[in-house]
């Protein structure tokens, strides 16, 4: 073989070459490689799947349900009697109240009625089956083999859960304010202070109140995915997340063990009811933002040490 052909071959560099050949695209060090990781389980793998079709479809029909039970309560009247208590009341914010009033408060209320329950289920569906769900499917080893590497491979599935959380609370947005603009008028926003805003600075807001309720699932997130670091079975690694959530709701609503209750990661959820105070209250979702990522920081940790060690039979 001649040295040309030598060369082409990548045995010996060409003359006036450096010796370093291009980086190959398939390389696990290339950045562009990693985005396609990336990119691959955000789309393909979380967003692109019949279940995830499913689940945005069953969180976006709940603000249609609310917004239908307003109107068909209300007649499309003035606020409707009995629909909850005043801002400070036990309840929470009185977001229903407001509703046939302004649509746009369709949108907090919706968020308010989600967030306890649907969201998070739907979101500990999505990160139990992430690891347990490619080893049940005999295709989590094909993945390593990539050669993809554990540690990318866990970030990748993690912010493919962030990006469900992301998209999941403005689909349940999005569809609150159609509604709400559909069924009822819109206009200035009377906020939980007593002030009134712009009908523009409430939408923005509204974004803002989206973007805090999905932070609030970061934490949970973590645990989800931990979980399905300890399993091979996807349905055991979902029904464990959504247990463990049931679980943790169940004692943050017992007045005994308030003791535990600021450590707990649902305890800090209603907060986002601050963004809608003139001026925004800060000091309850700063807590709630803290206790969120110490729960990443601990679980996400917890999730790499477990599937840096674990054996990938599947």
């Amino acid at each position: 073989m001649s040295q040309a052909e030598r060369a082409e071959a990548g045995a010996v560099p060409s003359p006036g070459t450096t010796g370093r050949s291009p980086r190959n695209p398939g390389d696990p060090r290339n950045p562009l490689w990693t985005l396609g990781i990336l990119r691959s389980e955000i789309i393909t793998a979380t967003l692109r799947r019949h279940r995830t079709y499913a689940l945005l479809a069953v969180l976006a029909a709940v603000p249609v349900l609310i917004g239908i039970a307003v109107r068909i309560e209300t007649g499309g009247g003035g606020a409707g009697s009995g629909a909850g208590g005043g801002p400070d009341g036990g309840g929470g914010p009185a977001f229903l109240t407001q509703v046939t009033n302004n649509g746009l408060f369709l949108v907090f209320a919706a968020l308010a009625a989600t967030l306890p329950v649907f969201l998070p289920m739907a979101v500990g569906v999505v990160a139990g089956d992430a690891i347990a769900g490619e080893a049940s499917a005999g295709t989590l080893r094909y993945l390593l083999v990539a050669p993809a590497g554990r540690t990318r491979l866990l970030l990748a599935k993690y912010a493919s859960v962030l990006a469900f959380c992301l998209v999941a609370t403005f689909v349940v947005a999005a569809s609150a304010l159609a509604v709400g603009a559909l069924l009822f008028p819109v206009g200035e926003v009377t906020t939980i202070s007593g002030t009134r805003i712009g009908f523009g600075e409430g939408l923005v807001r509204a974004a803002l109140t989206a973007a805090v309720v999905a932070a609030s699932l970061v934490g949970f997130a973590a645990l989800g995915l931990f979980v399905s670091t300890l399993t091979n079975s996807g349905i055991a690694a979902m029904a464990a997340t959504i247990g463990l959530l049931i679980t943790v709701q169940i004692l943050d609503s017992i007045p005994q063990l308030s003791g535990i209750h600021p450590y707990l990661f649902p305890h800090h959820w209603m907060s986002f009811a601050d963004v809608l105070r003139e001026p925004v209250h800060w000091d309850e979702l700063v807590k709630n933002f803290q206790l969120q990522g110490a729960y990443a920081a601990v679980f996400g940790s917890a999730a790499w040490a477990r599937f840096t060690t674990k054996d990938i039979t599947a």
